[in-house]
């Protein structure tokens, strides 16, 4: 019914604008397109109430149709449709849960889970079996702090590559760093190695054809995630591919905050120095990574590599120090699953709860949970941007200092640049870091991947570079913010009143 709602105002606002230019303004039609247009509103309404989505997002469509009819249209069927999510997804979701479950851990698993201790053996039960990917004791990790650490070690990992190179990103730059990586992947395909990328649609909506063109030539396989042709009519346009993954051989692979810009290297004025955070692992839970790409990309092209020769290779037989845990999630999920590990995380904390999100619009869920820990006394802390590359989530999330510094919460404002970095640490023992943001989107809309890090060497680098990091910030005190200027306050709560739907 939605689609044929959209398709008739779509016609009603095509035929309304060429007969106001060829007419001029007409009282009739002026009417009768606004008692059509009601109708349509009245429709959507409906169905939203149908949906029996969370009671404020409900009554915030609804109160953005009655004030802007017009406008809450086009918002709605560009970033409000539901369609049943688990509807149109449901063919990747039983194909991924059916792959996923194949994999078992080495030899030792379960003993060496019970060796984690009581709250991290909980939290891998829970991630195994809501993400379907057991955690490996026999991978290697090195977290990178920024855009030129990441970078260097991309380019030479690479280099190196002798079958094959598979790249998932939300953003892809036909810029200097964009170049430099499209020529590699030329130069590699020149050598033998199969290249496959897959970007999506939206995030690189700027990328242009001849990029594209040129990788495709030289007999790279390029993809788009979720291609849009009809954006108002197409009903997967809200949920994007936001993962970040490179696997090179199988046996190397990449995951974090950066995308495909020079941006992430610091390399543009509006943005400045750019303070991220990406992690190389190397091992076995680099199958998982691999197996998250391999799916998405069947899903996108119908063509299925399922096979030793991608699943198999380079797995060490070494164990070493902690454990690592892959987990995609997404809206082809039967549950909210990196949400749900988040607010184990949180819940289950004895001392500290420490994050860093460029973009901070959580859910009820999850800010009572960061609430009730800071009230029980934990060390919990929030690291934000000071700057904003998004405004409207930027002053969105502002809304949420109050209660939370009121609670005890700690924030800090992020000076050096922006900083996009999306990590939790919780007892500097368990920590996540990967694509996934504490916000709506991400939780409920977006496709993404996280590294979930047991007592390892990589937790304790990002204790210290979270420390590092609080050095260069400001905190933000509870009597300072709340002498905001009217307007301001009037800007953030707005925004926040758009928060169920970002």
């Amino acid at each position: 019914m939605k689609n044929i709602v959209g398709i008739g105002l779509l016609i009603l606002m095509l035929v309304s604008t060429w007969y106001f230019l060829i007419n001029g303004v007409d009282g009739r039609l002026i009417f009768y397109s606004s008692l059509i247009l009601t109708l349509f509103l009245v429709i959507i309404g409906f169905n939203i109430f149908l949906e029996n989505r969370d009671p404020i997002q409900t009554i915030t469509w609804l109160v953005i149709f009655c004030a802007f009819p017009f406008i809450g249209f086009i918002f709605y069927f560009l970033f409000g449709r539901n369609f049943r999510k688990e509807r149109i997804f449901r063919k990747k979701y039983f194909l991924d849960k059916q792959t996923f479950v194949k994999i078992s851990g080495e030899a030792g698993y379960n003993e060496r889970i019970k060796e984690m201790g009581e709250n991290p053996q909980q939290l891998i039960n829970l991630a195994n079996r809501l993400g379907n990917s057991p955690v490996s004791f026999t991978t290697e990790t090195r977290v990178l702090r920024n855009g030129e650490e990441t970078f260097s070690n991309i380019i030479e990992e690479l280099k190196k590559a002798r079958h094959h190179i598979h790249l998932e990103y939300y953003i892809v730059r036909d810029d200097r760093i964009g170049g430099l990586l499209k020529d590699i992947l030329i130069q590699k395909v020149k050598e033998g190695v199969k290249v496959r990328f897959l970007y999506d649609a939206v995030g690189s909506w700027k990328l242009a054809r001849s990029y594209i063109d040129e990788l495709k030539n030289a007999g790279a396989e390029m993809v788009a995630f979720g291609p849009l042709h009809l954006p108002l009519l197409n009903n997967k346009f809200n949920f994007r591919n936001h993962r970040k993954i490179i696997v090179i051989d199988g046996s190397v692979g990449f995951i974090g905050g950066l995308n495909i810009g020079d941006e992430y290297l610091g390399q543009v004025q509006k943005f400045g120095s750019w303070r991220d955070t990406h992690l190389i692992i190397k091992g076995e839970a680099v199958r998982t990574l691999q197996l998250i790409f391999l799916q998405d990309w069947y899903y996108s092209t119908n063509n299925s590599f399922l096979s030793d020769e991608y699943l198999m290779a380079g797995l060490p037989n070494h164990h070493v120090h902690g454990g690592v845990q892959l987990i995609g999630g997404g809206p082809d999920s039967e549950w909210t699953i990196i949400k749900s590990i988040f607010f184990k995380m949180i819940t289950s904390a004895e001392k500290s709860v420490w994050i860093a999100s460029p973009y901070f619009v959580p859910d009820d869920d999850i800010l009572q949970a960061l609430k009730v820990a800071a009230l029980s006394g934990l060390d919990v802390r929030l690291l934000v941007p000071k700057n904003p590359d998004k405004r409207i989530v930027f002053h969105a999330s502002r809304t949420y200092f109050p209660e939370l510094l009121a609670s005890g919460v700690r924030i800090f404002q992020y000076n050096e640049g922006f900083m996009h970095s999306k990590i939790i640490i919780v007892d500097d023992q368990l920590a996540s870091i990967g694509t996934t943001n504490i916000d709506m989107r991400s939780f409920h809309l977006n496709f993404e991947v996280n590294a979930f890090l047991y007592r390892t060497e990589s937790t304790q680098q990002l204790v210290n570079d979270y420390m590092e990091d609080i050095k260069v910030s400001n905190e933000v005190e509870i009597d300072e913010f709340s002498k905001r200027h009217l307007g301001l306050k009037l800007l953030e709560s707005t925004c926040r009143l758009l928060s169920p739907l970002l």
